[in-house]
This record gives C-alpha cells, sequence and structure tokens, in this order.
C-alpha cells in the first residue's frame, strides 16, 4: 500500500515539473519593461512577456528593432528593440517594391494602425509624426498598365490611426527599391500639441496644435 501511495504521489507530481520546466526559457535578448510588457527575442522574432514572465504576445517577425540603431534619430531608425508605448508598438510590412512601411499594434497583438507610413515616431506624447503614403490613381498608359502616383505628407497621427493635423505634404521621396533611403522626419512633437518642424532654409518653428478640432 505504501509503495502505491508513492507512485500516486510521483504521478501527481509530474505535470508540476513539466510546467515548471517549461517556463525556464531561455532568451537571446530581454528588453526593459515599458508599460507592464518587456519584449523577448529569441533570433530574429519578439514576443512579450509580462511582470509574471508569461509570454502574452507570441513572437513574430514584424516588430520593428535596430542592432544598431542610432538613438539620437526619430524614427524607425532610432528604435533599438519593440516596446509599447502609449498601448502601441510599431510593426513593419513590405509593400511597394519590397520597401517596408509601418503601423501598429495593440497590447494583445491586433493591427490598430496599418502600415501605411514610410517613417514614423513611437508614441512619445499621445500622438506620432510620420509620413503618410495615399496611392493617387491616374489611369492607364497606352498598353493598359495602371499608373499610379504615390503622394507623401508628414501629418500627426493618434493612437486610433486617425490623421490629426497634416504638417506639410513631402516631396522627392524615391520608392525605387535599389535607391531607396528611410525618409528623415521633418517635425517633432516636443509636447502633447507642440510642434517643431524644419523650413526650407534648415531652421526650426513652432506651432501650438489645436487637437480640439
Amino acid at each position: 500500500m505504501k509503495k502505491r501511495i508513492i507512485c500516486l504521489m510521483l504521478l501527481m507530481a509530474l505535470p508540476l515539473a513539466t510546467i515548471a520546466q517549461s517556463e525556464n526559457v531561455s532568451y537571446d535578448e530581454i528588453a526593459p519593461f515599458s508599460e507592464g510588457l518587456a519584449a523577448v527575442r529569441i533570433g530574429n522574432q519578439w514576443g512579450f512577456i509580462n511582470e509574471n514572465a508569461q509570454l502574452v504576445i507570441d513572437f513574430r517577425d514584424d516588430l520593428v528593432w535596430n542592432q544598431n540603431a542610432d538613438t539620437n534619430k526619430a524614427g524607425v531608425l532610432g528604435i533599438r528593440y519593440p516596446q509599447f508605448k502609449n498601448g502601441r508598438c510599431m510593426i513593419q510590412k513590405s509593400k511597394v517594391n519590397n520597401i517596408p512601411f509601418y503601423g501598429f499594434i495593440d497590447t494583445s497583438g491586433e493591427i490598430v494602425i496599418q502600415p501605411e507610413y514610410l517613417n514614423i515616431t513611437e508614441f512619445d506624447h499621445k500622438n506620432a509624426i510620420g509620413i503618410y503614403v495615399r496611392e493617387a490613381f491616374q489611369g492607364q498608359n497606352e498598353i493598359n498598365i495602371s499608373v499610379i502616383d504615390y503622394i507623401f505628407t508628414e501629418v500627426v497621427v493618434n493612437t486610433n490611426g486617425e490623421i490629426i493635423w497634416p504638417i506639410h505634404e513631402r516631396e522627392h521621396i524615391l520608392t525605387a527599391k535599389r535607391r531607396y533611403e528611410t525618409p528623415e522626419l521633418h517635425s517633432r512633437l516636443i509636447g502633447d500639441d507642440l510642434l517643431i518642424y524644419k523650413t526650407k532654409d534648415n531652421k526650426w518653428e513652432t506651432k501650438k496644435l489645436d487637437l480640439s478640432i
């Protein structure tokens, strides 16, 4: 009888031991916590754990990060590792000519801002600044191929993905893959509604935004 009881106790303990082992995952990199979540990397994929070390957003390969990020640069080139700010984390998808376009997921991992920006900041001041791309159909040419122009506008966007302030149109952005470089942002939010932007003569000016409209 004593042997049977011991065997039963061992069998009952086995699932618990298995669970405990499965939680001891090794990661290549663990980022600092932001808004209760920390990004964890295995290879080129990132997921998110909570403060109980539970994986709450599964590993994926579309989160934005740069091993050699220049953190002095605004926008995608300055992002060292994925993180949530104001409930949003940046993703990228390849679209025109395999050029990356950027959007955001929420804390459930769902896409809430579609990848429609060539460059964009994180939501440091409740809003973000990005270069929005709009397609304009111009008709068909003589061999019936659709002609599409791309219009680039630097904008202020909120966490719902709504463009709440167009700053200015951007010119001379090339979308040919071999000549493409991520366009620099010419504007910056230094407060929730205070914008600074670069003028054509390379000076900086300020603008107070009326976001109540």
